[in-house]
């Protein structure tokens, strides 16, 4: 009986231990997916120099939240983990997509690979967005260039084959980025066949002229 009691206690003991970890990365997680959020509007806003502000931020809170979780893999590979990393990914990828810079793999942020595809399936759906406002402000050649990376994201995610237990949720993002991809394509060949039917027209009425 004594021996019942004892393993109880050290069960108990290992348990309280992680559920305080846990609780403390919860809290870290919030900083990492309120400091993804926020850069990500600075972008969509134009503000760059703010959103690097952010990406300092971001970097250094994520530092500090993979350091809690990664040396429990019981934590490192949950789904609360995954959701902060998935949204870090998002923010970092997009920043660079934007900037022109290459697009960072998996284990350059030190991420595993199912959140890291959350994320970057993620970034259609901003890519979406920025290329709606290249639209607005008449910038064509920057809203192709945006697609062409929207495309590619894409194309790469529809390639896998891998259960739900693997990578949670990553089918559903490559379905709604194939929405998103058809949508925009469609959109910006209708924009440009409008803009070169009207030179056209304007080349047309030069002529009679």
């Amino acid at each position: 009986m004594r021996r019942i009691q004892e393993e109880v206690e050290k069960a108990r003991a290992f348990l309280s231990e992680r559920d305080e970890i846990r609780e403390n990365a919860i809290k870290a997680s919030r900083d990492v997916i309120k400091y993804s959020g926020r850069m990500i509007t600075e972008i969509h806003k134009g503000d760059m120099d703010k959103a690097v502000e952010y990406k300092g931020l971001l970097e250094e809170s994520t530092r500090r939240f993979l350091g809690l979780v990664k040396p429990y893999p019981e934590l490192f590979y949950s789904g609360m983990a995954y959701n902060a990393m998935s949204e870090y990914v998002e923010a970092i990828i997009f920043y660079n997509i934007v900037t022109g810079r290459d697009i960072p793999g998996y284990e350059e942020l030190g991420v595993p690979p199912a959140p890291y595809l959350q994320g970057l399936g993620d970034v259609v759906g901003e890519l979406r967005r920025l290329v709606l406002e290249k639209v607005r402000t008449g910038s064509y050649d920057e809203a192709w260039r945006l697609f062409e990376v929207m495309e590619a994201i894409y194309l790469a995610l529809r390639s896998l084959d891998l259960p739900d237990a693997l990578a949670p949720g990553v089918r559903h993002k490559a379905d709604v980025a194939r929405r998103l991809t058809d949508d925009t394509k469609a959109l910006l060949i209708d924009l440009s066949s409008r803009e070169r039917l009207a030179r056209l027209l304007e080349k047309t009425g030069e002529s009679r002229v």
